[in-house]
């Protein structure tokens, strides 16, 4: 809604008490041109519409002043008594009609709505649209805002809105209390907006994020979408319409068990890629082999059992609905009776998956097992994250959270759509290989998440590689990596992770490789080193000293003595 609308939406509501008031100051004014007075002499005398105006002002107003320029005759002050209380009652009315229309929700949200058109019109640099700001679009929310990456909101629920704009980000986060399902409000949200780097749909309703999906795909096909989804009609549905990535959380966790079930290594490097930059990431405890109970073959159940099964483990389930969840081999109850874990055989399992939608009930199973068999392997699901404290109490081996896995997931996409890529390539590698590449960037980075990004070796992106290599000279990536602050060049807290050259893609390239026009390299390290490598990629003296080892010449005497 533009300016223009939300002017006549008050006019069209003021047009009765605006109406009222010139209406009584158009009957008072007549009265006192018409009237009769008396003059200092006691001659008849007539107010001017000038005169009789600006009296009327001072008295509608309820200001007073005086009466000018003589004294009223007895007939004026009876008219000035009537017109008193008429343009007062009107001006009352008015007021009350004003205060009304700014306590209607229609306005309010008409005049959010064009300041947040605005606010994303104002937007000068690439953004995604997040659309539902819950568990998931929080967590994603914060993890972009850590990586400098700006973002646009959608989210119908004004408690969560208001959450939102309570919560301390880097930088202003425009956003809207709205549905996002309807295609005028994506439009309001700037899928058009050539800076709109890609839509991610994380609401908890599967059938708002297809609709969100579809409108994308049919308004501007080429723009990347990310949606959340449980079921898998649904997934098949927006696969239909070319949604780009489809995340169901539970398949996911099932992957991620089963990698670090049969690779740990691989494991360890996809969750410290994937977290927001600074996060600690603890070293993950082995799953045991042997004996285990899963209670609950939902979703999240049958990806657990599946690849528990896949890891040749024994799984007893348990299921208080086996009809309903189709499990045609289980021990029928929830989980939480102690004697059901004995029939499922608690004493002798090495771990339990309590994996119920009842955050209550997953804790209770838990601690009814580990009296029976303290040494269990636990691996619970938190619906909800207000029962944080209770979940951290308890410190469980394993906490699916299903926002957050979105979350990393949709991260590992937006941050740098080569970092998909590359863990996509890293799960073919061996488990040996993971260890490795986990040792090489914990030694020269640390121990926290580092920040990734991707560089392209192309015009304007990397002005300075390009003029060089226009010269006769060959950056290569090691010249990427360096700094030259200090008292000579020196390398970064950098590594290149990953090199794209047309069609062939190398995982951690040599650092003496040539780079080529059109290379698009895969970088992890720190956020000055990140800086730092752009600034290199931009000021061809800096280039010219890191390739060369000395300055460049300023003049062009200098550079034809050089030559």
């Amino acid at each position: 809604m533009n300016l223009n609308q939300i002017i006549f939406l008050i006019l069209r509501r003021m047009r009765v008490p605006l109406l009222m008031v010139i209406i009584s100051y158009a009957i008072a004014l007549i009265g006192f041109v018409l009237i009769p007075g008396a003059d200092d002499q006691g001659l008849p005398y007539r107010l001017s519409f000038f005169d009789g105006f600006y009296i009327l002002s001072y008295t509608a107003t309820t200001i007073g002043f005086g009466e000018i320029p003589y004294p009223f005759t007895g007939h004026q002050r009876i008219w000035m008594t009537f017109s008193i209380y008429l343009t007062v009652i009107a001006w009352f009315y008015a007021i009350g009609a004003i205060i009304a229309l700014f306590q209607e929700v229609s306005l309010k949200q008409a005049i959010k709505t064009a300041r947040f058109q605005r606010d994303v019109c104002n937007l000068m640099e690439p953004f995604y649209l997040i659309c539902g700001y819950g568990e998931t679009g929080s967590e994603l929310v914060r993890a972009l805002d850590k990586n400098e990456l700006r973002v646009v909101v959608l989210e119908i629920s004004p408690e969560r809105v208001n959450e939102l704009e309570m919560t301390d980000y880097q930088f202003y986060i425009p956003h809207l209390c709205a549905d996002a399902k309807l295609s005028e409000v994506l439009l309001y949200a700037g899928i058009k907006n050539p800076m709109c780097r890609g839509v991610a749909a994380l609401t908890d309703d599967d059938h708002a994020n297809l609709a969100i999906s579809v409108a994308i795909k049919l308004i501007k096909p080429g723009l990347p979408v990310l949606a959340r989804v449980e079921n898998d009609v649904v997934a098949a549905n927006m696969a239909s319409f070319g949604t780009d990535h489809i995340i169901n959380p539970y398949k996911i966790f099932g992957e991620h068990l089963a990698m670090r079930l049969n690779a740990l290594g691989t494991y360890i490097l996809h969750e410290w890629l994937t977290r927001a930059p600074g996060d600690a990431i603890a070293p993950p405890a082995a799953i045991p082999e042997g004996k285990w109970i899963a209670c609950g073959f939902g979703r999240f159940g049958k990806s657990v059992v599946s690849s528990l099964q896949n890891g040749a483990m024994d799984v007893t389930i348990i299921e208080a609905d086996p009809q309903g969840t189709q499990c045609e081999d289980c021990i029928v109850g929830s989980g939480v009776e102690s004697h059901i874990l004995q029939q499922a055989g608690v004493e002798q399992a090495v771990g339990i998956v309590a994996g119920t939608d009842n955050d209550i009930n997953n804790l209770s199973i838990v601690m009814t097992a580990l009296e029976v068999n303290p040494e269990l392997f636990v691996i619970i699901r938190k619906n909800k994250r207000h029962n944080d404290p209770l979940f951290q109490h308890f410190n469980a081996d394993i906490t699916m959270q299903p926002s957050d896995m979105i979350a990393h997931t949709c991260l590992s996409y937006m941050v740098s759509p080569m970092l998909a890529e590359f863990l996509a390539m890293a799960r073919h590698h061996s488990n040996a290989w993971a260890n490795a590449v986990i040792a090489q960037l914990v030694s020269k980075l640390g121990e926290q998440v580092p920040d990734t990004w991707d560089i392209t070796i192309e015009g304007e992106m990397a002005f300075a590689v390009c003029a060089l290599m226009e010269q006769g000279m060959q950056p290569a990536i090691k010249h990427l990596t360096m700094s030259p602050f200090g008292q000579q060049r020196h390398e970064m807290a950098v590594v290149p992770l990953m090199l794209v050259r047309g069609e062939q893609k190398s995982l951690l390239p040599e650092l003496s490789t040539p780079l080529q026009t059109g290379d698009k390299i895969l970088c992890c390290g720190m956020d000055q080193a990140k800086s730092i490598q752009r600034y290199v990629m931009h000021d061809i003296k800096t280039l010219h000293y890191l390739v060369t080892g000395s300055e460049m010449p300023e003049t062009w005497i200098g550079r034809w003595l050089k030559s």
